[in-house]
């Protein structure tokens, strides 16, 4: 199986990037304590182990203190690698100067975008950020700064988040954007159910937005085939297998299973598919959409 896993976090605790990583929490996904620790290039190359052929990765921010610092350590990874290795980055979009902060970012050849995270929820516990980002004009204003760069953007949010972010991004038709863990389903009643499957579709009617079905243990820790099939078919349905694309996200649902079962798992969920679908969503979506 030949895989271009489109989200991944490296960290090197040795940068002091990456404070939140030095001491073990307990959050909504259970305790990090399994993962804090360095994760490096060497280590995530090594999961894959038999039958499993990585060609080629994406790291995705893993809420560094010093974003530039971040890209410039992990394209050092990249210069380095024998595996392609691309970057999306964080970045403040709301800062006055995130125009000149893209641009220091841009010398690094491995940048191909940035995430902002913007989840927001009633639930403390559940939200990463205390902003409402998708109401600020200022964060409408840093996705344009994208859309003029051709960087993309890692839209990172909840269901009940989504006719705010429709709002934002429809005027943005040139920005790439790209829809972490397949739009968060946190709520797992029947009514988050459908909740969740209504924003796909919101989603999906912007022709320049893209799934990437990932994350997924962090809301079914003991997930199973049977218990991740109807969130992938959905997220196919809705989508189609030109508009998504597997990923590992780890090493953080390294907490809830190992690589092999996981990569197994859509494997199997995706068995029924024609070849060139299944080939579109392990590796060539990933390749086109972050320019590998």
């Amino acid at each position: 199986m030949r895989i271009c896993d489109p989200h991944i976090h490296l960290w090197d605790l040795s940068t002091g990037l990456y404070p939140g990583l030095e001491t073990p929490s307990v959050g909504f996904i259970g305790s990090n304590a399994p993962i804090c620790r360095d994760y490096l290039l060497a280590e995530y190359l090594a999961e894959a182990g038999e039958g499993l052929n990585v060609v080629a990765a994406v790291h995705v921010e893993a809420f560094p203190t010093d974003p530039l610092a971040e890209v410039a350590h992990v394209q050092k990874m990249a210069d380095a690698s024998p595996t392609p290795l691309a970057i999306v980055g964080n970045a403040d979009l709301t800062s006055p100067d995130v125009g000149g902060l893209l641009d220091r970012m841009r010398a690094h050849s491995a940048l191909r975008g940035i995430r902002h995270v913007v989840n927001l929820h009633d639930d403390p516990a559940l939200s990463y950020v205390q902003t409402d980002y998708l109401s600020d004009p200022d964060f409408a204003r840093g996705l344009h700064e994208l859309e003029t760069r051709e960087l993309s953007f890692d839209l990172q949010l909840y269901p009940h988040q989504v006719e705010a972010a429709v709002r934002v991004f429809s005027g943005l038709d040139n920005l790439s954007v790209i829809v972490n863990h397949a739009g968060m389903w946190c709520d797992r009643t029947p009514s988050g159910w459908t909740a969740w499957k209504a924003a796909l579709r919101r989603l999906a009617d912007l022709p320049n937005v893209t799934m990437k079905i990932s994350g997924l243990g962090m809301f079914d820790r003991a997930f199973t085939i049977e218990s991740l099939r109807p969130l992938v078919s959905e997220c196919l349905e809705v989508f189609g297998p030109d508009r998504a694309m597997f990923a590992s996200n780890f090493p953080v649902d390294k907490l809830f299973s190992d690589f092999s079962t996981l990569w197994s798992s859509f494997d199997a969920i995706t068995a029924d598919l024609p070849r060139d679908s299944r080939h579109a969503l392990f590796e060539a979506n990933a390749r086109r959409i972050y320019r590998i």
